[in-house]
């Protein structure tokens, strides 16, 4: 009787183990579940370039500029404004992108480029929603002063009040910022390399002086996603290896799933390109949709040197998008 008792313990035992494990496995998996809602991770997104200079189909305009719409988990968010006032209106009207819903703009820079579009788009929308384009974040020195002889080169000195007598607010990000569940803002990045995208001739008037303009303003937004990492950038006058570091070092061993943007290669050497290459794979850069000012011949370096197949690395167009589920969804062109 003895031994039934003691297999009967030892049968509930094992029996009362199983059911703990369960009730252990159920919840690791709410708690994994609440660590990944708690972090922020997006689960939904599409990215859609509004400006740049090439346009693959007739529903749109082509210019030495940048702007995309982010959409994310239901958030949405404009990426730089354009080139020309009128551009990123009319290419969002023929692409059927309605922009009135949007209330926050990412200015990654002070070049008229990426902003002469704001002003534009804030009038425009505000007439069907009063706080459209109503807030944008932008890096600590886009409003300083760039003097050449022939005037105030920085726009952003005359957009400032112009823009905040429509009721619009600037946001200045010194450091890492999350604006919603899983999008951040780099703020300045730390150049730990001397990538030196920018012209080397200009200056700029800081609180220490006039120095040489840097484009100290320079920032990135960074989607921590269900896939990986997606950086946008603007012209990534910081270095896109940089910019990567940086964001390696908030967000520590994850792959980069996309970069999209401009990443200000079309002048680097077969040298500089070879090295931005090899740095890119080993932060497991999957895919590379370069617009603006990133160049054709530098896209196609990439790809090859980086060993990625055709679809994850192209250069990027007016109506081009990109999405967690497809990677890049070209144009016609360009695919």
């Amino acid at each position: 009787m003895a031994r039934t008792n003691d297999s009967l313990l030892r049968g509930g035992g094992f029996r009362l183990l199983i059911v703990l494990g369960s009730v252990l496995m159920v919840w690791a998996g709410h708690a994994w579940a609440a660590a990944e809602a708690a972090e922020g991770r997006i689960n939904d997104l599409k990215i859609t370039i509004l400006s740049t200079m090439l346009v693959s189909t007739r529903n749109g305009t082509g210019e030495w500029g940048f702007s995309a719409l982010v959409e994310a988990d239901g958030h949405r968010i404009l990426v730089d404004t354009g080139g020309a006032p009128e551009t990123v209106l009319k290419n969002a009207e023929k692409l059927g992108v309605d922009l009135s819903n949007v209330q926050d703009v990412i200015l990654t820079h002070n070049h008229a480029d990426h902003t002469s579009g704001l002003m534009t788009l804030r009038q425009a929308m505000r007439k069907r929603n009063p706080v459209a384009l109503s807030r944008a974040f932008v890096g600590p020195g886009i409003f300083w002063s760039r003097p050449t002889k022939d005037g105030e080169e920085n726009a952003m000195v005359a957009i400032r009040p112009a823009y905040e007598a429509t009721g619009g607010k600037f946001v200045e990000v010194a450091g890492w910022q999350q604006i919603f569940p899983g999008a951040w803002l780099t703020g300045p990045i730390t150049r730990k390399y001397p990538e030196k995208n920018w012209s080397a001739l200009g200056k700029v008037v800081t609180p220490a002086g006039t120095v040489e303009d840097t484009i100290p303003e320079d920032l990135s937004l960074v989607l921590n996603t269900t896939r990986g990492l997606v950086v946008v950038t603007g012209c990534g006058h910081a270095g896109i290896v940089n910019i990567l570091t940086q964001t390696a070092g908030k967000f520590t061993d994850q792959p980069v799933f996309g970069v999209v943007g401009g990443i200000h290669l079309f002048r680097q050497t077969d040298a500089q390109l070879d090295w931005t290459s090899d740095e890119m794979k080993s932060f497991r850069v999957q895919n590379v949709l370069g617009a603006h000012c990133t160049g054709i011949e530098a896209v196609y370096h990439l790809r090859q040197r980086m060993g990625l197949p055709r679809k994850a690395v192209l250069v990027g167009s007016v109506g081009a998008e990109f999405t967690l589920k497809d990677g890049i969804v070209p144009g016609q062109l360009e695919q």
